[in-house]
């Protein structure tokens, strides 16, 4: 999906192993850092220190953040620029290049996603596919969006976590698209998604498959997390990993490591369930140095003193 050409000719000719520098600035090297290859979906981290690419179009949707400098870039006949914490929406067949807006370089981490996973989520009864006219933002509904898909990408995004970040992303584009049609309300289909919650407790424990709840409840992946958020208030991602933080804390409270904790709760590795447990609470060490015995009550002192 990402157009490496023009790119990959800022790295290939550098002297030295490219790749391995993580600040922007006057000197630094050009490096693109990818994550693994998913269905329908990509993500990268790139720093270039001067110009990114050439003109060239994608046939998905590009979405990112800018992480440090100024990202500046051609996009539909206007000369755009994103800081740092914008977010940037490029569309698909749509003609655009990049490079630095200052001698400081820019840094940016992006998802590329096929135009055909946005329409499933949000369903053909809305029609065409959402079109945001601005390509740079300061949503904060499309940022915290981006990152919660655009961490870790040491690691792919586990299927439930790419149906999250999916159905979030196409709802996200829809509300800016004021041409789109709401939303059209259906009654939540409760048993099916309580077999999903069911099922999610009992198998916390490792990764989950979509195709697993589709089985389960009847309902395709993204009409569950819809459903689902519309009777629990969260994703079945999201009440995923509250069970495995919950498995988890009962094995730290009896003496597991943090690394021998997280691989029996179902989390990918100790990093891993590190991000999660200081999203839900705060860093796993800190928590279980705060736990104390709960204080007697002057009444349980009076009957064991009897």
């Amino acid at each position: 999906m990402f157009c490496y050409a023009c790119a990959m000719r800022r790295l290939v000719h550098q002297d030295g192993p490219a790749g391995l520098e993580r600040s922007c600035g006057a000197g630094v090297r050009d490096w693109i850092s990818l994550a693994p290859l998913q269905p329908g979906l990509e993500r990268l981290e790139a720093s270039f220190a001067a110009h990114g690419y050439d003109p060239h179009r994608h046939d998905v949707y590009a979405v990112g953040l800018t992480l440090a400098g100024i990202q500046e870039f051609e996009y539909r006949g206007a000369t755009l620029r994103s800081l740092r914490g914008q977010v940037v929406v490029l569309h698909p067949d749509e003609m655009h290049d990049g490079r630095a807006g200052s001698d400081a370089g820019f840094r940016y981490r992006m998802a590329y996603i096929e135009p055909a996973l946005i329409q499933a989520a949000i369903g053909s009864a809305r029609g065409a596919l959402p079109f945001v006219g601005e390509a740079v933002l300061d949503s904060t509904r499309l940022r915290s969006v981006l990152v919660f898909a655009l961490e870790g990408l040491e690691c792919p995004l586990e299927d439930l976590a790419r149906d999250q970040f999916i159905v979030g992303l196409a709802e996200a584009l829809c509300a800016l698209d004021r041409s789109m049609p709401a939303a059209r309300d259906h009654s939540p289909h409760r048993r099916a998604v309580a077999a999903a919650r069911d099922y999610l407790g009992v198998h916390a424990g490792r990764s989950i498959g979509s195709h697993e709840l589709e089985t389960v409840t009847g309902l395709n992946r993204y009409a569950l997390a819809r459903q689902f958020r519309a009777c629990y208030g969260t994703s079945p991602y999201r009440y995923l990993t509250m069970r495995r933080l919950d498995r988890a804390r009962r094995r730290l409270i009896a003496g597991a490591s943090l690394a021998e904790a997280a691989v029996a709760s179902g989390f990918a590795d100790q990093s891993h369930m590190t991000r999660q447990f200081k999203r839900a609470y705060v860093w796993p060490g800190r928590w279980l140095t705060m736990l104390a015995p709960l204080p007697q009550t002057a009444g349980a002192n009076a009957k064991a003193g009897a």
